[in-house]
C-alpha cells in the first residue's frame, strides 16, 4: 500500500497502552525531553514481536559474561544503561519496592560490567 513503510515487522495489532497522554503530565524539562526522545524507540519496541526484547537482552547478558575483558564489560554496562533507561521512564508509576529492585539490577549489572572489563 502507498505510504506504508516496510520495516520488516508484521503488525500484531497490539494497540498502544491506554491513557490520555504518552508523556508524564506535569513532568520537568529533563523528563519531558527524555520522554520525547524515547517515544519513537518505545513505539518500535512495542510493535516488535514480544519475544525479541527478552531474547536480545538475554543474548547481550550471556555474551557479556562469556567475553572476557573490555568487550564483555561494555556489553554488560550497555545492558545496564538500557534497563536504566526503561526504569527511568517507568519511575513515576512504580512503588518503592519496584524502584529498589530496578536500582539493584542496574547497579549490579554496571558493577559486573566494570569487574568484567578490568578482569
Amino acid at each position: 500500500m502507498a505510504g506504508e513503510r516496510d520495516d520488516g515487522f508484521r503488525r500484531a495489532g497490539r494497540p498502544l497502552p491506554k491513557g490520555e497522554s504518552f508523556f508524564t503530565p506535569g513532568a520537568g524539562q529533563l523528563r519531558r525531553s527524555i520522554e520525547q526522545a524515547s517515544a519513537v524507540p518505545l513505539v518500535w519496541l512495542h510493535q516488535a514481536p514480544r519475544w525479541i526484547l527478552p531474547v536480545a537482552m538475554a543474548g547481550v547478558f550471556i555474551a557479556g559474561l562469556l567475553l572476557s575483558g573490555p568487550l564483555g564489560g561494555v556489553l554488560l554496562v550497555a545492558l545496564a544503561a538500557f534497563i536504566g533507561w526503561l526504569a527511568f521512564l517507568a519511575w513515576p508509576s512504580l512503588r518503592s519496592g519496584e524502584r529498589l529492585m530496578r536500582v539493584v539490577v542496574v547497579a549490579g549489572l554496571a558493577a559486573m560490567g566494570v569487574i568484567q572489563a578490568v578482569a
